[in-house]
């Protein structure tokens, strides 16, 4: 038996006035989708419980059947774990973006995407002026890096599960004058923040980017601390082993804490440019000697982050043609299959921002009886049946020999 989920993430969305009153998924041509839906169901997932914040780090989670009121413990640390970094008992993760603010509203939380190399470069400065042995900034994927903080026993932490912050992409385009961190630890995060300013203003780095005409990294954005969370490996729930491919470090991180292998694709980037048709050959190829494959594409999220409606269509279309066609094709010459598609939350384009709220799935293969559904898109979801209000119920579900069963 092989299995597959291929999450478009943030691709759930509202109707568009623009595409008269379809959602991007319904007003995209993606045939290789539809076909899953109407070989098998549809459904709707609820992977954000009201009580978190709407993001990747717990809708993912969720997702791949973990209940995150039991096992999540922040972002930072899924991240950590991506690059192999241990955190002792006492140490704490932080996501430390870098951000564009101008007069006081989050013009980029990416920093107009700054390269790899640059951020690299500014990290090492901020280590220089604002680092010690106890605070350690650790370089990683273009705007998403990390801060280190080195605990020596339970009374010199000062941040606990108390301590709250803002995703800086939950901000674009808006005031930040309300949304720095607070709570215990809060005086450390926005002193390093505030002083990043002044580190950052002559950086060399920040100069060739302006005389290029690209934003400068104005400032550190530090956000969604946490400890190493304790996750059961997947295996162990499910007897599968299982491997990742994403261009993501939060999707690595959460695969190293499950157990699987990850597999890195030439070209994925983690934005609208991305190899698709690299990451569908890498899948069918990962297929080989794995039961289980997920492959995640953040592209869909990031349109949605830019408002581009136009984008979000685009990449959908190219995760259809690139990744779910190829896959799928492959998957019914092997055997025994059960193939899902899902995000991971939505992100409408209207909001730029990651929402609550229902995403649709769609599955078949093997044991699945096709339902009434034709098409994969919210409005089908909403009519089918299948609901998993708690979407950690979902995977432990979908992999049992009687799926959907009765809910």
């Amino acid at each position: 038996m092989k299995w597959v989920i291929i999450i478009p993430d943030g691709c759930a969305d509202f109707p568009v006035e623009s595409l008269g009153g379809k959602t991007p998924l319904q007003a995209a041509n993606v045939p290789n989708m539809d076909r899953i839906a109407a070989a098998g169901v549809v459904g709707r997932s609820d992977n954000v419980p009201r009580v978190f914040t709407p993001g990747s780090e717990v809708a993912n989670m969720t997702l791949f059947g973990y209940d995150p009121n039991v096992f999540f413990t922040g972002r930072a640390p899924i991240e950590a774990a991506a690059q192999g970094i241990k955190l002792g008992p006492y140490d704490w993760a932080i996501r430390c973006n870098l951000v564009t603010v101008e007069n006081q509203i989050m013009v980029d939380f990416t920093a107009d995407h700054i390269s790899s190399e640059e951020a690299a470069e500014m990290l090492r400065t901020a280590q220089e002026k604002l680092g010690s042995s106890q605070l350690e900034f650790v370089p990683g994927v273009s705007y998403r890096n990390l801060l280190i903080y080195r605990g020596q026993s339970a009374s010199d932490v000062p941040f606990s599960s108390d301590t709250r912050t803002t995703a800086p992409h939950d901000l674009t385009d808006e005031s930040i004058e309300h949304d720095f961190p607070r709570g215990p630890g809060c005086e450390l995060l926005c002193r390093l923040m505030e002083e990043s300013e002044g580190v950052f203003k002559d950086h060399p780095v920040n100069q060739k980017r302006i005389a290029a005409g690209k934003k400068p990294a104005t400032n550190l954005w530090l956000w969604g601390l946490g400890k190493t969370p304790q996750l059961p490996s997947f295996e162990s729930l499910h007897g599968c082993r299982g491997a990742m491919i994403t261009a993501v470090d939060l999707l690595r991180g959460l695969a190293a804490l499950i157990g699987w292998d990850r597999i890195e694709v030439v070209g994925a980037t983690g934005y609208l440019d991305t190899n698709y048709a690299g990451k569908g050959k890498a899948a069918i190829e990962a297929l080989k000697s794995h039961d289980i494959v997920c492959v995640h594409i953040e592209a869909t999220d990031e349109a949605s982050h830019e408002g581009r409606v136009d984008e979000k269509i685009k990449a959908l279309e190219a995760i259809d043609q690139h990744i779910v066609g190829p896959v799928l094709d492959a998957l019914e010459k092997m055997g025994d299959y059960r193939v899902l598609v899902m995000p991971d939350h939505p992100t409408p384009v209207s909001t730029k921002k990651h929402s609550h709220g229902w995403v649709p799935f769609a599955t078949c293969g093997k044991g699945i009886q096709s339902d009434s559904a034709k098409t994969y898109d919210e409005i089908a979801a909403g009519q089918s049946t299948l609901q998993y209000p708690d979407g950690w119920e979902l995977i432990p579900s979908w992999m049992k020999a009687d799926f959907p069963g009765k809910k």
